[in-house]
Order: C-alpha cells, then structure tokens, then sequence
C-alpha cells in the first residue's frame, strides 16, 4: 500500500509525544519491552501499515518477535491510545501513531492509492449532518473511497481513445 500524506510528520516517532511512550506505559501498568519499541518504530516508519507489513520491519531487527507478539502488542498499544488502527479495505487493518491526530483517509477503488486530508477538508459535510441530522461525526474513523486523480485521468483518456476508436 502506498501511502500519501498532506500533513507534517514528525521523524521523532513514537517518542514526540506529549508524554513519552514508555512512560503512557508505565503509567497505565505495562511494562515497557523490546518489542512493542520496535512496533512503535515500525509504525512510526511505515506510516499505515499492515500487521504483516509491521512484522516485516520488526524482523529487519529481531527476526525472533512472531507474528502473534506483533498483534498483542498492537492491540495492547491500540487500547492504551498510542496506535489508531482503520479498515481501508476488506483486508488486514492499517495502524499509525495517534500522535498524528485525526485525518480522513482517501482511497481510490482504482489503483488502492491512500492519501488523508484533514478534517477541515470535510467541515461542509460534518456541519451538514450535525445542523441536519442532529449527527456528531467521528472523523478519526473517516474512511472516504473514490478514484484519485491519476486513476480518474487514466479512465478519462481511456474513454476518450474509445470513443475515438468507436467512431472509425
């Protein structure tokens, strides 16, 4: 999965937090370990990613951390607040650092392309449904799909060259 993002990341990682990671840990009574550092790394390089595609970062460095250990650790860091986790698809779920803050994930149904936009992206839609529906959105679970446009410019010239082939 490729992945597009409009916003500024900080290289720091996990540990730009307001408060250090492994002290969030420490504070809700886990223990801080080896591996669920390099889940948070891992994370924190890959941006939204797979657990697959985490555990393959992980054994970059510890070929020993299963599988297993990647998804209790991912739900362990999902449950204390330090990872967000969304299904961009039918697939596995995508996690990244929830220090990243909320964003409305974008992905074409073309070439399965991810990209976010903030939420003041969406802000005519969330007045809407608030002002109409009485409906308060949640848009850090936001997940908008479409064709991007590289693939809408593709299907445009595709059309096109069809018609044109249609007319001789």
């Amino acid at each position: 999965m490729r992945m597009a993002h409009d916003g500024q990341r900080d290289p720091q990682g996990p540990r730009s937090q307001a408060r250090p990671w492994d002290e969030q840990l420490r504070a809700r009574g886990y223990r801080v370990t080896p591996q669920r550092q390099l889940v948070l790394e891992a994370i924190g390089k890959l941006d939204h990613a797979t657990p697959e595609e985490i555990a393959a970062t992980v054994h970059e460095t510890a070929r020993g951390v299963n599988i297993t250990t990647i998804y209790r650790t991912l739900e362990l860091l999902d449950n204390v607040g330090l990872v967000t986790h969304h299904h961009l698809n039918d697939g596995a779920p995508t996690y990244h650092l929830a220090s990243e803050g909320d964003h409305v994930h974008l992905v074409c149904q073309g070439c399965g392309n991810v990209s976010e936009v903030r939420p003041e992206a969406i802000k005519p839609l969330i007045t809407a449904l608030d002002e109409g529906q009485g409906f308060e959105t949640d848009v850090a679970h936001l997940t908008v799909f479409g064709r991007c446009a590289n693939c809408r410019a593709g299907h445009l010239a595709s059309d096109a060259r069809n018609e044109k082939h249609a007319a001789h």
